[in-house]
């Protein structure tokens, strides 16, 4: 089921149990996968949030699988995700996984839709 959809193509996965960390990270030596985690308490996080979706709504040729983690309501799958990805925990933060690991790990004002996307493309 996915949540917040931008369009019928372009929909969030939802990010819910730790066990979802090892589907994308074998998913990821197929194609490139996205988690944003995202504090519905902070401001930054739903400026950053809104940016990505208006960012990614404007480029419909990006192909993206995309899981959006809760991070306030999962705390426990943010922690695994750190955990799994080697990476520190962030608020917001976005990862974009490749071949088992975080490629590219971005938080805060550095959270940038086009960075994602031309990672993707190399």
């Amino acid at each position: 089921m996915a949540v917040r959809a931008l369009s019928m193509s372009k929909q969030w996965i939802p990010l819910q149990r730790t066990a979802q960390l090892e589907e994308i990270r074998q998913a990821s030596f197929d194609k490139p996968v996205v988690i944003f985690k995202h504090s519905t308490t902070c401001s930054i996080s739903q400026m950053a949030l809104g940016r990505w979706e208006r960012s990614w709504q404007a480029q419909p040729g990006t192909p993206l699988e995309a899981y959006f983690l809760d991070l306030r309501q999962f705390r426990d799958v943010s922690n695994a995700v750190a955990a799994t990805f080697d990476v520190p925990h962030e608020s917001p933060q976005v990862l974009l996984v490749r071949d088992g690991k975080a490629v590219l790990d971005r938080s805060h004002y550095d959270i940038r839709f086009e960075d994602v996307a031309e990672a993707i493309k190399n």
